[in-house]
């Protein structure tokens, strides 16, 4: 007779050791980035708190400014009418440093041990984080100093994104590749998400430590990850990740050098050198212009470059805009804030799923780019009219803006990371990766900064702005959606050809 076992005895035989270790990875990616992330968000917060009309506040009884002055209880030296070219400068300093040291950090990933690289990066961040608040009670009022700590966060932040992709690169194979990406990069909306509700709560008092309670929560992070992040399957005895993707005329080629005594089997988002006679050469790191002549790349990367205007400009002028124009308070704001990222969340998830299912990565994003155009637009004129519809249009626009962005970063990156003219150098994605994600923090660069330039001549003409590039943003796709229109359409003509020699038979 069978024995019975205790329910969670079954529980944790349905799954694998593999298993186990690969769900701790991808948890574990998902919280180090989500902790970057939450780290930026703070300042787009506080930044209706710096500058803010006082003439309802009560002037402290030992106050020395002047009767009329209204601008008494902001912060200087955004106090003044320049305070957005100022606070467009602040936030330009760390997306430039961040745009600029990406193409670096890519390098330095594939020479690096993650673990150690990550861990170094995070305590850094939290670091810079919260110096930037510890300004409040140090009482600094230059522009130099939170000018330097952003260019400083900006540099160090860099080491995050290219790690945490070859990280889960090693881990994870091929299939249902922007299913799975597009709900891992949900942490890139978590984040913002945690950041702003964290910042909220102290951005009417103190608001330093909306600053300096991210920046210790990503510092922690730092020291986990140090201790739990496991690079790769290997070093657990863990199976690599199989290959789901490579036709089978490949595989059965004896003359593939995938089938050579030192094979490599490529995986989903990297590949794994393995040898059985002998050690084998690791293959070397890929060249800054070789991974810019793999296909795809240059177009991607420049899509990435407009549509990654957009998505940052919402997210550090977003609760400012609310502020300013629905007349909300600053944490109510950034509460509202949120709902953005939701939708940036819904976004990426539909767009890996129907890239998986069409097999059209460009096609997906310049259709979810198509429609986002217009959704600004009417969200510009009518998102203000009520709570209602200002909550559904966030959504919509977080989805349509976000989508495509987080395909490209993720899914699309690890696609020609490991394309197949590499011929499975498991060495390019980090570069790949860091050139694409690069490229797109010119324009996260930009955009904050041509809003802070623009806002003063009205909000309309932000907008337009960014229509202009959410348009521009999906131009650049076009020759990479007729290449996918082509494949579709032989596609079919080899289905339909298939059932008509079944028919006759």
């Amino acid at each position: 007779m069978r024995s019975s076992l205790a329910p969670g005895v079954w529980f944790f035989r349905a799954f694998s050791r593999d298993s186990w270790f690969r769900g701790l990875i991808l948890l574990l990616t998902f919280l180090i980035y989500a902790c970057y992330h939450m780290s930026r968000k703070p300042i787009s917060i506080v930044k209706s708190r710096l500058h803010q009309n006082c003439s309802e506040q009560i002037k402290p009884i030992n106050d020395t400014h002047s009767l009329n002055d209204t601008m008494w209880c902001s912060w200087a030296p955004f106090d003044k009418d320049n305070y957005k070219e100022l606070l467009g400068g602040v936030d330009n300093a760390f997306l430039v440093a961040y745009a600029i040291g990406m193409f670096i950090s890519g390098v330095f990933g594939e020479r690096l041990p993650l673990r150690y690289y990550l861990s170094a990066g995070m305590l850094l961040s939290g670091l810079f984080t919260s110096l930037f608040g510890l300004g409040y009670f140090w009482n600094i009022h230059e522009l130099w100093y939170f000018v330097v700590i952003q260019v400083c966060n900006g540099l160090v932040q860099t080491t995050g994104w290219p790690s945490v992709v070859t990280c889960v690169g090693n881990w994870f194979g091929k299939g249902k590749r922007g299913f799975i990406m597009g709900i891992w990069n949900s942490h890139t909306s978590v984040g913002n998400i945690l950041g702003s509700l964290i910042a909220g709560i102290w951005v009417n008092g103190q608001w330093g430590l909306s600053f300096v309670v991210p920046g210790i929560i990503t510092a922690i992070m730092g020291v986990i990850t140090f201790l739990f992040l496991i690079e790769h399957p290997e070093d657990v005895d863990c199976a690599p990740p199989q290959h789901h993707g490579e036709p089978a005329e490949n595989q059965d080629n004896p003359e593939d050098p995938g089938n050579s005594p030192c094979s490599i089997r490529e995986s989903g988002l990297e590949t794994v050198a393995k040898c059985s006679k002998g050690p084998c050469e690791e293959p070397a790191a890929i060249s800054f212009f070789g991974a810019l002549r793999i296909p795809g790349v240059v177009e991607f990367s420049l899509c990435l470059l407009f549509a990654k205007l957009v998505s940052y400009t919402f997210l550090y002028w977003l609760p400012l805009y609310i502020a300013n124009v629905a007349h909300f308070s600053a944490k109510e704001a950034g509460d509202l804030s949120t709902l953005f990222d939701v939708g940036g969340i819904i976004g990426g998830i539909v767009a890996g799923l129907v890239s998986d299912y069409t097999n059209g990565r460009a096609t997906t994003c310049c259709v979810m780019l198509i429609l986002a155009a217009p959704m600004m637009f009417l969200y510009n004129y009518i998102g203000q009219d009520g709570i209602a519809s200002s909550i559904v249009m966030l959504i919509i626009c977080g989805g349509l803006v976000n989508g495509p962005y987080a395909l490209i970063t993720t899914a699309v990156s690890a696609d020609l990371g490991t394309h197949k003219s590499l011929k499975g150098n498991a060495k390019a994605l980090s570069t790949v990766t860091a050139i694409i994600d690069g490229t797109g923090s010119i324009g996260a660069a930009l955009g904050p900064l041509l809003a802070g330039l623009i806002s003063p001549t009205g909000w309309n003409n932000v907008f337009y702005m960014l229509i202009s590039a959410d348009v521009l943003a999906c131009l650049l796709l076009c020759r990479l959606v007729y290449k996918e229109i082509l494949a579709w359409k032989v596609s079919l003509s080899r289905g339909s050809g298939s059932s008509m020699v079944l028919t006759h038979q």
